[in-house]
């Protein structure tokens, strides 16, 4: 019994070093799968940082009112165009397209330019009877700032300058075919969207301008600069 104590007391004392040896051990090290969660918590910190930035994306802030400030303008095209294949009655197409052009008319002057891009237009009389045009555009000093973003307002221009061309290529059409039925529609079609065209031209410009003098300025500018270009060279 007293030979084997001693074997006793160090096989305890050699299981503890190798028990604090192992705790010790490279196994605590950092390895593979350390690094790989190091990784990740990275590109977590990423996709943070890359959340702010995503707002700043150009986006469609009114669906609706960008839907229907195409819709009814490019459906009286399309029916104008298609009406007489699918249909043999003058009078129903006739009707077809100028409910659809007024309302277009109504959309365009009173929601979707005032939701899309911050203008509106509009015609007043006064006490004494005599009628006024109203053009404002939202300023920058507005408490909603940024409210309009860049796809609506391409959206909105492009319906608004594209489509009146087309009613005037259709103007022309109809009167060199020899169309006299439809040109009462056609003009209908023209004045309607022209007058919302040249409203919200006015109020993009600001309604203290005139286009004639905003023209007639441009005009003169472009002639100053050829009259300097053209002296500059003879003096060269």
């Amino acid at each position: 019994m007293q030979q084997q104590q001693p074997n006793w007391k160090q096989e305890m004392a050699s299981s503890t070093a190798g028990l604090i040896e192992a705790l010790q051990g490279p196994d605590l090290a950092p390895g593979p799968h350390d690094s790989n969660d190091d990784t990740e918590d990275v590109s977590l910190f990423d996709a943070d940082d890359e959340m702010p930035r995503r707002p700043k994306k150009s986006r469609i802030k009114h669906p609706i009112a960008s839907f229907f400030h195409l819709f009814f303008r490019v459906s009286a095209v399309i029916v104008y165009l298609l009406c007489e294949l699918f249909s043999n009655s003058y009078i129903a197409c006739v009707v077809t397209i100028i409910l659809l052009l007024s309302c277009d008319f109504w959309a365009v002057k009173n929601v979707t330019g005032r939701l899309m891009v911050g203008l509106r237009w509009w015609n007043q009389v006064d006490d004494d009877g005599k009628s006024h045009w109203v053009f404002e555009a939202r300023t920058a000093s507005a408490p909603r700032k940024k409210v309009t973003s860049e796809a609506e307002s391409r959206i909105f221009w492009l319906g608004l300058v594209t489509c009146p061309l087309i009613w005037v290529l259709f103007a022309f059409s109809a009167l060199f075919a020899f169309k006299v039925k439809w040109l009462a529609v056609v003009i209908l079609g023209v004045t309607l969207q022209g007058a919302n065209l040249y409203g919200y031209i006015r109020c993009k410009v600001g309604s203290r301008k005139n286009l004639t003098s905003l023209a007639t300025s441009y005009l003169g500018r472009q002639f100053l600069q050829q009259t300097v270009a053209k002296e500059e060279q003879t003096v060269s």
